[in-house]
């Protein structure tokens, strides 16, 4: 029987905060797949120990069943080929490294498990273990630019609201017939967007200048031009000059989940230039979308730590409503609210939540009169393609189940998240005519403008 790590000696969980190391993606170790079964065998059986984070996502049931259902009820027993079963079930949310795991660094035993499933994930997109369907949905970059075509963002709708003919999709794309999927619009955001003037004042107020340089990010651009459309007059109605960067590529959150870190090079090499350069032209950086101000500011400054570009984005980019509750610390927030919002149902996401920023949405949201917020801390079971792969859409509905049958107990005027996509995701649980409103557009329709 192999030692088990646990049984050596060391103190249990820590007090010092989370520490993260970049990722060696480049060595020569970080791809031997016999050293990648090492750690997995020792990550696991901690976990085992531990179970700490069994009510997360089903990656750790997964584990803590197989482990179970071996002949020791130990982890020695299980076989290294189901090891892919657990890698498969993490989307990468990365709470049990921010909220649970008492032994993530600088604890000794050092345990990154994101990090290690990210890169079981990749060695098993270099072995070609990954489907066509899966490389196909997460190329969103090439899907919007061609599903935002006029004509073809109208057939790209149609079928996608056909039953009939979303069983074709299932074949093609790997997309549950039952799952929402987003629709496609044209003009695009950064098309709608592209002949406005940029307000050159500018107000420096804690560490936000008062110009951001909007990273539209892809959803933003084809699946939601309007919340894009909100963000910049909601900046703009609070003194904020907004303007948007020459070029931007997919930030490549969906290619992390995947496992593709070449791509993710690509993709940074693309956009890190641009970023760094508004940034050093004094524009602070904002997305609309949690993962991709997460991927700018922890996964690709871990991946590319010798970037001094990656490094200036990291500093200089902000979550919409932490950027604008550093405005209001400073007593710059424009806070003359014309419209109630009622009760709103928000869902916090994980990519925002592991930020460490704190629940700002919600503040703000809750300084508008006549608005009563109704927050939700807990997993939507979306993350990018796993709310709506035919492989995961079930479980991915039955992780969402608490959720929403929290918003069903609040029974709220609104359905609101950060990330759109969960959003839709829990909306669609509710009732499959509901949809939700990104807090952005909220707080437009509460300015009245």
């Amino acid at each position: 029987m192999n030692e088990s790590f646990r049984d050596r000696p060391s103190a249990e969980g820590g007090l010092q905060a989370p520490t993260r190391h970049p990722l060696p993606w480049r060595s020569a170790e970080f791809w031997d797949r016999d050293a990648l079964e090492a750690e997995l065998y020792r990550v696991f059986d901690i976990c085992h120990g531990c179970r700490r984070c069994v009510s997360l996502c089903h990656a750790f049931p997964t584990l803590f069943d197989l482990v179970d259902a071996s002949p020791t009820m130990e982890l020695d027993a299980v076989a290294k080929s189901d090891y892919a079963k657990v890698v498969e079930q993490c989307y990468l949310c990365d709470l049990c490294y921010q909220t649970k795991c008492p032994y993530v660094p600088p604890h000794e035993w050092n345990v990154d498990f994101p990090h290690l499933m990210l890169r079981a994930k990749a060695q098993a997109f270099r072995r070609g273990e990954v489907s066509a369907q899966h490389r196909r949905l997460t190329d969103t970059t090439r899907i919007g630019r061609l599903a935002s075509i006029p004509v073809v963002a109208e057939t790209v709708n149609a079928i996608n609201r056909s039953p009939t003919m979303r069983k074709a999709v299932r074949a093609i794309m790997g997309v549950h017939p039952d799952a929402r999927v987003p629709e496609y619009h044209h003009p695009t955001a950064r098309r709608r967007l592209r002949k406005q003037a940029v307000d050159v004042h500018a107000q420096p107020a804690g560490p936000t200048r008062g110009r951001v340089a909007l990273f539209v990010t892809c959803y933003g651009n084809h699946n939601m031009p309007q919340v894009v459309e909100d963000l910049v007059a909601v900046f703009r109605h609070n003194g904020i000059s907004v303007r948007l960067l020459e070029r931007e590529q997919c930030c490549g959150m969906p290619k992390l989940e995947l496992g593709d870190l070449d791509c993710i090079e690509r993709y940074a090499q693309t956009n890190l230039p641009v970023l760094a350069q508004a940034v050093r032209e004094g524009w602070d950086i904002t997305a609309p979308i949690p993962s991709c101000v997460l991927m700018f500011r922890q996964e690709i400054p871990l991946l590319f730590p010798e970037s001094s570009d990656a490094q200036a984005v990291r500093a200089a980019i902000f979550d919409p409503f932490e950027y604008l509750m550093h405005r209001h610390k400073a007593g710059l927030l424009n806070t003359e609210f014309k419209q109630p919002l009622g009760k709103v149902a928000y869902h916090a996401p994980c990519h925002q939540r592991v930020q460490n920023i704190g629940p700002k949405t919600r503040e703000l949201l809750s300084l508008i009169p006549g608005t009563q917020i109704e927050g939700i801390e807990r997993c939507s079971g979306h993350d990018g393609t796993y709310g709506v792969r035919d492989a995961t859409y079930e479980r991915a509905m039955k992780i969402a189940r608490p959720v929403v049958s929290r918003i069903r107990q609040v029974q709220a005027d609104h359905i609101s998240s950060d990330c759109p996509m969960a959003g839709e995701h829990l909306a669609h649980g509710v009732d499959r005519a509901r949809h939700a409103v990104h807090p952005i557009s909220l707080l437009r329709r509460a300015y009245g403008i």
